[in-house]
């Protein structure tokens, strides 16, 4: 009996002690950094995948420990479930504790994309799809199309997406940044128009956007912002023309080379402001929230006319012949 006694006190030392000494080696494991087949290791990982799915794919893309084992760390921690779908990336200091916490914190490796302000929706495509890992989903769409994907089917996209800089997963679509952006002008503009001034001729939020795209694109100095939306604001009221080149430009498209002729002033169509009265029929660039501020609470200013000075900067005259002045100075150099 007493043999018998010894014998299984013996096995159950020698169990406690391969436990202990399995348990030693997993503390150790999880907190030892994971061997990488490089210096940085990237996954992204999808919606739905299982916890077997995410070792093997970690396995995969460089991670050097059997899968089997970063499984069953990730089922015996319990956080398995937790683990949110995104894009990750580690180096050779990241240990199976530590990686298991990113995934389950979301701590994702994020790009970003800028949007300058000034740009039109052709300049703002065009950046998307140079953008690093942004899945080029619109590719091949219409403006049109694009808008419709937005929920805004037959609405211009010109000047309805706010400049900034977004971060964004890699792997994420192009569409989600713009939807991103296009929610926040439309955040941007609201504000904006609720705390326009009582005696606007702006008769909506939409007009405010217009006009706050063309202010983005005739102002080279910030402080002459206001100033400026103050010379448009009280041509509109006076009924007179805006007469200002960008929208010439904008009307042109792709045949602008660079050089704005007098045909091209005067050649009629919807966005010559030099032969029509009044406000374009949509923006024609992102205007930034100083633009939009301009645009709903201008200067309060008598000047109807301004001229570039060549330093950023311009020069505002009340009145043509001081104008007139004014260019010959600093365009003709007389």
């Amino acid at each position: 009996m007493k043999r018998r006694r010894t014998v299984v006190l013996l096995a159950l030392a020698l169990v406690l002690l391969v436990a202990a000494v399995l348990a030693g080696a997993a503390a150790w494991w999880l907190q030892r950094p994971l061997p990488l087949a490089r210096d940085r290791v990237e996954l992204s990982i999808e919606a739905g995948a299982t916890p077997r799915q995410i070792a093997n794919a970690w396995v995969a893309a460089g991670v050097q420990t059997p899968p089997w084992l970063l499984y069953e760390w990730f089922r015996w921690s319990g956080q398995a479930r937790r683990i949110r779908a995104g894009s990750y990336e580690i180096d050779r200091q990241v240990s199976p504790r530590h990686l298991l916490q990113k995934m389950v914190l979301g701590d994702e490796t994020l790009a970003t994309v800028r949007i300058i302000e000034g740009w039109n929706f052709r300049q703002l495509r065009a950046e998307l799809a140079r953008a690093d890992t942004l899945k080029p989903t619109t590719a091949g769409l219409g403006d049109e199309e694009v808008m419709a994907l937005l929920g805004a089917p037959g609405l211009s996209p010109e000047g309805r997406f706010f400049p900034d800089t977004y971060a964004y997963s890699k792997g994420s679509t192009d569409l989600a940044v713009l939807e991103r952006a296009y929610h926040a002008m439309q955040q941007r503009l609201a504000a904006a128009w609720a705390s326009r001034a009582a005696d606007t001729p702006l008769r909506s939020a939409d007009e405010a956007l217009t006009l706050a795209s063309i202010v983005e694109k005739e102002t080279g100095l910030a402080t002459d912002r206001p100033k400026v939306a103050g010379v448009f604001t009280n041509r509109l009221r006076l009924g007179m023309p805006l007469q200002t080149d960008p929208t010439v430009i904008y009307g042109l498209g792709t045949q602008f080379n660079g050089n704005l002729r007098k045909r091209d002033l005067l050649a009629d169509t919807p966005y010559n402001t030099y032969t029509r009265a009044g406000l374009p029929p949509t923006p024609i660039s992102m205007p930034g929230k100083a633009s939009l501020e301009a645009a709903v609470r201008p200067e309060a200013t008598k000047a109807l006319y301004f001229v570039a000075r060549g330093d950023g900067s311009s020069e505002f005259s009340e009145t043509l012949p001081a104008h007139n002045r004014a260019v010959n100075q600093y365009q003709r150099g007389k």
